[in-house]
């Protein structure tokens, strides 16, 4: 029989968190996070998201052992302003026992049903710049430290439960040999004049941090269309700041302006940290921190993390500007291998972005709904 618990506690969340870590001890796949950052996510005094969400997280019990875990979340910008009536549901870990995972689904659904809402979705965070989507390719590739990663055995329960694919992800790699310099070089150079345009470096974290909230800004601009977009809030801006601009190199951090210094464009990639982070078993302290550093440093695989470009600039050839910055970085540091976060199949401009470097679909991942 299984038995829920509502998390209320320290010791509860704590051990909500470091599930996985049982769940996933001997799977050479999963990144484990840092403990201390998921559990401030959950922190109301610290996660921003609960400005605007509420969340609910349940622990699941079976002959008085932990097997498995849903975090049930509201955001009420979605459904008071995008009029999306749908309950969220993530961090969402179980055995391979459907009666487990439908005890957690059912709890989503009986919040959400009295909070006369319509819909359920998952697995999805508090916002876009969570993780989302469970796996349902790709299981044999180590995760990263932006994605979840969950056994095969996912997918089947979600289905079996009467969950209908809702989103649909793609996730990329291409080696940096695939890239031709002659296709952007000179279209670069073209661009640059046509428009006005001139590409910003960094070498200091500090040079970066006054334009971090007009990122954010045209973050918002660039993906307002999408029909599952929530706009990054104010207090969240420092907070991503915060969260992960300190493991961004700074040279890998390229942006773009006009002519009166208006930032139309910008891309991050960050060092793969996934061997790092479990070598670092969930702890900064006393190791884990100096596996991070390393990786910092040697990395030869990057992430590409969030590229934004503004509406009246794209298809114009700005990232021809990007690409050419990004190419001499990579070459100076014997980068190897590329790897994209996952985008919406919908997403059709962020594919065409990519098509000169001949990228392979290595992952898919995707979102599961059911009416309430």
């Amino acid at each position: 029989m299984v038995t829920l618990k509502e998390v209320l506690s320290k010791s509860d969340l704590k051990n909500f968190v470091k599930f996985p870590f049982s769940l996933y001890r001997n799977s050479p796949y999963w990144v484990p996070p840092i403990i201390k950052e998921e559990l401030e996510t959950f922190d109301k005094t610290k996660n921003p998201a609960f400005e605007t969400s509420e969340s609910w997280l349940f622990l699941a019990y079976k002959n008085e052992e932990i097997v498995g875990r849903v975090a049930a979340i509201i955001n009420w910008m979605e459904v008071n302003e995008k009029k999306i009536k749908k309950i969220r549901f993530g961090w969402f870990d179980f055995i391979d026992d459907i009666e487990v995972s439908e005890a957690l689904l059912n709890k989503v659904k009986e919040i959400g049903a009295e909070k006369a809402l319509e819909h359920m979705e998952g697995p999805m965070g508090f916002s876009n710049l969570d993780k989302v989507g469970v796996l349902t390719e790709g299981f044999d590739h180590i995760g990263s430290m932006v994605t979840w990663y969950n056994y095969p055995y996912y997918k089947e329960h979600y289905e079996n439960l009467g969950f209908v694919k809702e989103k649909e992800y793609m996730e990329n790699k291409f080696p940096i040999s695939n890239a031709n310099p002659e296709i952007f070089t000179k279209l670069n150079e073209l661009v640059k004049r046509r428009y006005g345009l001139k590409e910003v470096n960094f070498s200091k974290t500090k040079d970066i941090l006054p334009m971090i909230d007009r990122m954010f800004d045209l973050f918002n601009d660039t993906y307002a269309k999408l029909s599952s977009f929530i706009p990054v809030t104010e207090i969240q801006k420092s907070y991503f700041k915060k969260k992960y601009i300190g493991f961004v190199d700074p040279e890998y951090i390229k942006f773009i302006v006009d002519k009166n210094n208006n930032l139309i464009a910008f891309a991050i990639v960050m060092p793969i940290f996934s061997k790092a982070l479990q070598k670092a078993k969930g702890k900064l302290i006393p190791f884990g921190i100096f596996h991070l550093l390393n990786a910092k440093r040697n990395s030869k695989d990057v992430l590409f993390y969030l590229i934004g470009i503004h509406p009246e600039y794209q298809n114009k050839g700005v990232t021809a500007i990007i690409f050419n910055e990004y190419y001499k970085t990579f070459m100076e540091k014997d980068i190897e291998m590329c790897y994209r976060t996952p985008e919406l199949e919908e997403n059709i401009a962020i594919r065409q972005m990519w098509k000169h470097f001949n990228p392979t679909i290595y992952k898919r991942r995707r979102t599961y709904r059911k009416n309430l």
